[in-house]
């Protein structure tokens, strides 16, 4: 039988007037037993995740910190995972990651990222996905085109052998060829 784990209660929290107020706010929730402290990532009006995470360990012991969550789109997955890290490591391991697609168009406009990515990247169904988004908001996310267009795969037999295709490499665009592993004998 597995062991019972205790349940654990976070608190969110994203604006402050001050410094002084938002570690007190870190404090508090420690204090009234709180196990983590998170904070959302949204363009809206409210704090930065990171710096303020980092203010939120920084004022207390053993209160967790974490995202609520970080949108994928927002961060290139290689500085997000170094800014990670370096939350961990200043926490002395009290960071916990949250990452998430985002899914509040306004945010996605306000950074330009829709129309761009529609506009160049992105393949005809994607195109469509977005253009039934902005029609129907609720029902269809708008960060579906962004994680379309991120790789395509190039399926190839392997051998003449019965059967579905498999996976020979993948490549980042389809307009780009991808170097091959495989000799010209094997094509």
């Amino acid at each position: 039988m597995e062991p019972r784990r205790a349940f654990r209660f976070g608190v969110v929290c994203w604006q402050s007037r001050s410094r002084h107020e938002w570690r007190e706010k870190a404090r508090q929730a420690e204090q009234l037993g709180y196990a983590t402290f998170l904070v959302p990532d949204h363009l809206q009006d409210q704090l930065a995740p990171v710096p303020a995470l980092l203010a939120a360990a920084d004022a207390t012991t053993t209160l967790r910190i974490g995202s609520h969550v970080f949108a994928n789109d927002f961060r290139h997955p290689v500085m997000l995972a170094k800014e990670a890290a370096t939350l961990d490591l200043l926490s002395d391991g009290r960071f916990e990651l949250g990452l998430g697609a985002g899914y509040l168009r306004a945010e996605y406009d306000q950074a330009g990222l829709l129309s761009k990515v529609a506009k160049a990247h992105a393949p005809p169904i994607a195109l469509r996905m977005h253009r039934r988004a902005r029609r129907r908001p609720c029902s269809a996310r708008p960060a579906v085109a962004p994680v379309v267009r991120r790789a395509t795969l190039v399926l190839k037999p392997l051998a003449p052998l019965p059967g579905p295709p498999r996976v020979r490499h993948i490549r980042q665009r389809p307009d780009t060829p991808a170097p091959s592993p495989y000799s010209a004998r094997d094509r």
